[in-house]
């Protein structure tokens, strides 16, 4: 096992990763920017690093900063957590050359699946289902006109470097097909650096659906069952849920059976998530995360099993210990995403915390760094807190999250809690019927009727 780990991360993930290492009784370093010099995450570290000044680029992605932090405090390992570079092949290549362990993926399989083409191609040969479009990058627009009249209108155009819905674009017809392809190579050239696009089919009322796995280095994998991520805003997930009302348990099996066998083939190490569309009783793979996700706790709920510190576990070589028959699955847990947002306009709202109650109870369990008294910085993704509950079943978690979120209370600064209240009180959401494209409808009609 580890003697000291480096969180190269902020906020509610670093709280987090602290939590399974002094339960592992592993001490670690908290890295900082003199933004967050008061942090939470810094506060309960054994040791802290400032590491630069506000702007994440000098900061939270400077790489040769964090090698040197790992250096002097004698951490033997780095735990990315999730975004800044947690998917930056070089980084955990860096990791490695500098004689630490990465706890995440090889640095060739980050790189293969932040590549989406690469990660189809891959994905397509192992067996997985794909959603119907081009072989590779499309290159022109003559091109692209044929694979989107072979696959039929609406398509997608994607950028093959990216995520979060940058350098993606409609187009209904043929007549917006080239400035959606214009538009969405600018895109993925502006945000990427790279201007290379493919071609999808554009489903029209998909559910978002996702596969936590989990890979050691002695051969084994296995699932952890699915997430339905399909409450979206522009792309960014709003609230999820484990597992899918859209789905049975047999279907869960099957996509399970599938993706396990893949990445054993693909000799994959380490946690993963694999995102898919799910329309008309089919998956379509879109995309691998090559690291922890935000929504890993409601998949811990109905599992009961620590994630990250079976991510460290895995990282220090050690094996699984249980197999897929051994996993089993109680009860249905939802999380809400807590930003620093107004509600109606989703305009950042920065500034200094007075006053914070989480919510308690059964089931109830709030990742959150916040604290009274403190800043919520403005250089930063505005997620502050993770609401998430458990409860045997769907119904009582809606009625329990319902509860949870009226309590919980963030003065100071305003969030997205009253969004959440209008989502969990819609009979749409209350069925289980909803679909990625539901959520922008339901803020547009709210905009309306205001």
């Amino acid at each position: 096992m580890f003697n000291k780990i480096l969180i190269a991360n902020r906020g509610e993930i670093a709280l987090r990763i602290q939590r399974a290492c002094r339960e592992l009784g592993i001490p670690t370093v908290a890295v900082h920017s003199t933004a967050d010099a008061e942090a939470m995450h810094v506060r309960l570290a054994d040791e802290s690093v400032c590491i630069g000044p506000p702007a994440a680029r000098d900061s939270y992605l400077n790489v040769a900063a964090i090698l040197s932090a790992a250096t002097i405090t004698g951490a033997d390992a780095v735990h990315p957590g999730y975004g800044f570079l947690s998917e930056n092949a070089a980084f955990a290549d860096m990791v490695e050359a500098h004689g630490l362990t990465f706890i995440g993926p090889t640095a060739a399989h980050i790189s293969m699946m932040g590549d989406k083409i690469a990660a189809k191609t891959a994905m397509d040969e192992l067996g997985v289902p794909l959603v119907p479009g081009s072989d590779g990058a499309v290159p022109d627009l003559d091109t692209a006109a044929k694979v989107a009249d072979r696959i039929g209108y609406p398509v997608l155009i994607k950028a093959a470097a990216g995520g979060g819905g940058r350098g993606m674009k409609v187009a209904g017809s043929p007549e917006a097909l080239e400035e959606a392809w214009r538009l969405a190579r600018a895109e993925a050239r502006a945000a990427f650096g790279n201007d290379a696009v493919y071609i999808e089919k554009y489903l029209d009322r998909p559910r978002h659906i996702e596969l936590q796995v989990l890979a050691d280095t002695h051969g084994n994998v296995v699932h952890f069952g699915e997430r339905d991520c399909s409450l979206q805003r522009r792309h960014q997930k709003v609230l999820e849920e484990a597992g899918s009302p859209a789905l049975t348990p047999a279907q869960r099996d099957a996509l399970g059976q599938t993706v396990t066998a893949a990445l054993a083939k693909l000799g994959y190490r380490n946690a993963g998530t694999l995102e898919f569309l799910y329309q008309d009783g089919q998956f379509a793979f879109i995309e691998m995360n090559t690291r922890l996700q935000v929504e890993h706790p409601i998949t811990e709920m109905v599992c009961g099993i620590d994630l990250v510190r079976e991510q460290i576990r895995v990282a220090a070589g050690q094996a699984l210990g249980y197999a897929q028959k051994d996993i089993r699955f109680s009860g249905h847990a939802i999380e809400c995403r807590i930003n620093a947002e107004d509600p109606d306009t989703f305009t950042p709202t920065p500034g200094r915390v007075s006053a914070f109650h989480a919510p308690g109870g059964l089931g109830v369990r709030v990742d959150s760094a916040l604290y009274a008294g403190c800043l919520v910085p403005p250089y930063y993704d505005s997620m502050i807190a993770k609401l998430i509950v458990h409860a045997p079943t769907r119904i009582e978690a809606i009625a329990r999250m319902r509860r949870a979120v009226a309590e919980f209370a963030v003065v100071g600064i305003s969030t997205t809690l009253p969004l959440h209240e209008r989502i969990l009180a819609a009979p749409d959401f209350v069925a289980g019927e909803y679909t990625i494209h539901w959520l922008e409808r339901f803020v547009a009609a709210h905009r309306a009727e205001s």
